[in-house]
C-alpha cells in the first residue's frame, strides 16, 4: 500500500471535515487515519491525514483540496523529515499468572497502566507505528479485549513551521 500523510491548515469553520473527507471519498482514496485538533494560531486548525493512494495520483485530491476556500496551506510528510506518533489504549485481559509479564512488557515498550481491574489493564502507548504495532503483537497472545487509537499526528522537523508560511504570505 502507498500512504501518504498530509497536514493541512486549515480555517476553523463548521462543516469543513466533512467537505475535505468528501473530497477523498470522492476520489476513491481510503483514509487510514484522521487527526484534527486546534493550531497554535487561534482560528486555525490543523488535520492529519493519512490516506492510501494505491494506484490513484495523490496530486488530483490536493488540487482540489486546495480550491476549498477555508484550507490554507496542504504539506505532505515524508516520514525521514518529520516526526509521526500514534497514540493507543489498549485493554488487555490478566489474571494473577500474566499479569507481572503484561507490565513488564509495558515497561519494555515505554507504555504506562492507566487503569487496572482484576481481570484486565488498560495500556496506553504513543510511538511511531512500528512501536506501537510492535507492542499489540507482544500483548496478543494474552488477550486484548479492546483498541482505542488516535489518528496519526505529525509535523515538519526543524524550527519551520506551516503556520508561520501562512501567516507571512497573509
Amino acid at each position: 500500500m502507498s500512504h501518504h500523510v498530509l497536514s493541512l491548515l486549515v480555517e476553523d469553520k463548521p462543516g469543513l471535515l466533512t467537505r475535505v473527507a468528501g473530497l477523498f471519498a470522492r476520489r476513491g482514496f481510503n483514509i487510514i487515519s484522521l487527526a484534527v485538533g486546534t493550531t497554535e494560531v487561534p482560528g486555525l486548525s490543523r488535520i492529519t491525514v493519512v490516506v492510501d493512494v494505491e494506484g490513484l495520483p495523490l496530486e488530483q485530491v490536493t488540487k482540489q483540496l486546495n480550491k476549498l476556500v477555508n484550507v490554507l496551506k496542504i504539506v505532505e510528510l515524508d516520514a525521514t523529515q518529520s516526526v509521526q506518533r500514534e497514540h493507543m489504549l489498549i485493554k488487555v485481559r490478566v489474571d494473577a499468572t500474566t499479569r507481572s509479564q503484561i507490565l513488564e512488557a509495558a515497561t519494555l515498550f515505554r507504555a504506562r497502566i492507566v487503569d487496572v481491574a482484576t481481570d484486565a489493564l488498560v495500556i496506553e502507548v504513543t510511538g511511531d507505528t512500528a512501536k506501537v504495532e510492535a507492542l499489540l503483537r507482544v500483548l496478543e497472545p494474552y488477550g486484548i479485549k479492546e483498541i482505542a487509537q488516535s489518528g496519526l499526528l505529525a509535523m515538519g522537523r526543524g524550527s519551520k513551521s506551516i503556520s508561520e508560511r501562512v501567516l507571512k504570505n497573509s
